[in-house]
């Protein structure tokens, strides 16, 4: 695809998406996680690198099916596949509605269903949260989901055209999937089976976790740096790099790290916890600059998330223009 097609596929994808949001859930994520179970259960026979084998089977089978798909389609219906492709790749609203009701929820002072609502979108238990820590997790995974839901499919879908947000989108998945740490007693969803791979309790899935977590930091490298930029552009610039340049080293969760502190210096607040907040403290370093981030800046995140998706547009449009006018 053209860039001037790709940035029109991204604004017609991103608007259809704010008015009728993918059921993500029902249509992408349990047919997956059948599929991974299924297969797991078919490799986990103790061999060596099976867990390489699953995610390659995964990863590069279904990426290499959508190039071949793309391939033997005529250019009208190639083009309306990488749109249905893009489409059920992002998910802007899919955790969306998690940072909305928490926002809502804390302005009703309904403390107890904030919790709630923080453990469902993050997991682990929040039992003892005040508000003000509440508001600072909800800030740091709306960061981190920006970017794995919107910012770093669009990259590679701008890269590689559908077969790349293909790759990143299965490769996220894996991440997710077998890292996933379920409180204990949980039920398995009816007609999912648990994969082999996953622990009952807790904790990461032994080698397919640690394989999918580098596998998908490989990935991740660079449009990690390109949206931690955008959050830069989109906020105080010299604060984000900043905090980016000297904090993200000391944030326990490498994956998230440049996300995290380039997105509290954008925002101009602090985010972490170095000492309990009425009556809980975090694990994670305090990060950021300025006042630590409460309630109110939670509709400033928003913003920031909304400028990045502008500032991204408008770079690939003037790319695009560049590259007729050079032609």
């Amino acid at each position: 695809m053209s860039l001037l097609l790709t940035f029109f596929a991204l604004i017609v994808v991103l608007l259809f998406e704010q008015l009728r949001p993918l059921p993500v859930k029902r249509v992408v994520l349990d047919p997956l996680r059948r599929l991974t179970a299924a297969l797991v259960k078919r490799l986990d026979d103790k061999r060596k690198h099976h867990e390489q084998l699953a995610w390659g089977l995964l990863v590069f089978g279904g990426t290499g099916l959508c190039a071949l798909v793309g391939y033997m389609l005529p250019p009208v219906f190639a083009v309306l596949f990488a749109l249905l492709v893009l489409y059920l790749s992002l998910g802007f609203r899919h955790e969306s509605h998690y940072f909305t009701d928490i926002h809502f929820a804390l302005r009703t002072g309904e403390i107890d269903r904030a919790r709630t609502l923080l453990a469902e979108w993050r997991g682990g238990r929040y039992d003892e949260a005040g508000s003000g820590a509440i508001a600072r997790l909800t800030i740091e995974q709306a960061l981190t989901g920006a970017h794995r839901n919107v910012f770093g499919g669009l990259f590679w879908f701008v890269a590689l055209g559908p077969c790349g947000v293909v790759m990143y989108r299965l490769a996220r998945f894996l991440y997710d999937e077998w890292n996933a740490e379920p409180p204990c007693g949980a039920e398995a969803e009816p007609g999912i089976e648990a994969a082999p791979a996953q622990v009952a309790c807790g904790g990461a899935s032994g080698q397919y976790g640690e394989f999918a977590r580098h596998a998908f930091l490989i990935i991740d490298w660079l449009p990690s740096r390109i949206t931690a930029m955008l959050f830069a552009i989109g906020g105080n610039f010299e604060d984000a790099v900043f905090c980016w340049r000297t904090q993200a080293m000391l944030w326990p969760d490498r994956a998230s790290a440049i996300l995290v502190t380039s997105g509290a210096g954008a925002l101009g607040v602090r985010l972490g916890e170095s000492e309990p907040d009425d009556g809980e403290a975090t694990k994670n370093t305090e990060i950021g600059v300025g006042e630590k981030a409460g309630v109110d800046d939670l509709q400033a995140t928003v913003g920031l998330v909304w400028r990045a998706t502008i500032v991204f547009l408008a770079l690939l449009a003037l790319t695009a223009i560049a590259a007729l006018a050079g032609s």
